[in-house]
């Protein structure tokens, strides 16, 4: 029998260890989903999380939105805002003007990323010739421009274009030894290839916070879909969960919650005490997970 006593999940608010959550949001497109994107950053700020991220399109496209949301998170919540940054399809002078950007815009915080090109997820990355050549190249770019608060990419299951695990390991560290304060995790549904991640970084020598990126299944078919694209797995007893529940909305948002639930509460147990979750500007499931976790506004 498990000991309730040796588990976090089990322990009240107060014996917990203190906590570390994220949130991960895009810039909306229209004025219904803008109205959308602001009422759940409304309902997770107080909450009070390290930070706020708002993702950049394919190839910079939503560069001026994602700006515009960062400065308005700030200064009309309080709640530090990252921004979002990519060097595809573009100079070394032009990222590092939007880094200047950021800086004088009073955003300290950036989520940097390769980024995927304007072709789409999965497709071969060309360095622009005149750009930055991988993440850890733009890190290091970052740095020389300002003291920001950087976070970097991992993969629990392997980046799909590393060449093996030991090409994978090695761009974490180079990413971290670039400057990077922590790295934060792709979407993953089995928590043992989030802790076999976490045991390679550790036997490589990182030491930088590795924080797990957890994506509430609020539709099955369009997750299951982009983790076909980007190289994370769906396993068969998460499937199996979900199926025959298309047309069964109820019970769908029933099962998401119990699957989101399970996977943080495992994750808590097992010591880790940092969260990044990718909300897709909706804010119910993730505030019922944070409650799970302890924290209240």
């Amino acid at each position: 029998m498990i000991d309730d006593n040796l588990r976090a999940s089990r322990l009240t608010a107060d014996q917990r260890p203190d906590l570390q959550l994220s949130f991960e949001f895009f810039p909306p497109k229209t004025d219904a989903m803008e109205e959308r994107f602001w009422d759940s950053i409304n309902r997770l700020a107080p909450l009070s999380p390290r930070f706020v991220s708002v993702t950049y399109g394919a190839g910079g496209s939503t560069r001026e939105r994602t700006l515009r949301m960062v400065r308005r998170i700030t200064t009309d919540t309080g709640v530090p805002a990252a921004a979002h940054l990519t060097c595809v399809g573009a100079t070394r002078d032009e990222v590092d003007e939007v880094v200047r950007g950021y800086r004088d815009a009073g955003v300290n915080r950036i989520v940097a990323l390769r980024g995927d090109p304007p072709e789409g997820v999965g497709q071969p990355f060309t360095p622009h010739p005149d750009g930055y050549q991988n993440a850890a190249d733009l890190v290091a770019g970052i740095r020389r421009i300002g003291d920001f608060d950087i976070s970097v990419a991992a993969y629990p299951e392997k980046h799909p274009q590393s060449a093996d695990w030991d090409a994978d390991i090695d761009n974490l560290k180079r990413k971290i030894d670039a400057g990077a304060d922590r790295a934060i995790t792709q979407m993953f549904f089995s928590n043992a290839d989030f802790l076999r991640y976490l045991e390679r970084a550790r036997k490589a020598g990182i030491t930088a916070p590795i924080v797990p990126g957890i994506q509430p299944i609020h539709s099955f078919r369009q997750i299951s879909g982009f983790a076909a694209r980007c190289g994370a797995s769906i396993p068969h007893w998460l499937a199996e969960r979900f199926d025959g529940l298309d047309e069964d909305p109820e019970t769908h948002a029933l099962m998401a919650s119990a699957v989101a639930a399970e996977q943080v509460t495992e994750l808590l147990d097992e010591g880790i005490t940092e969260f990044h979750f990718y909300t897709l500007n909706r804010s119910n499931l993730v505030l019922a997970l944070a409650r799970l976790l302890g924290r209240r506004p």
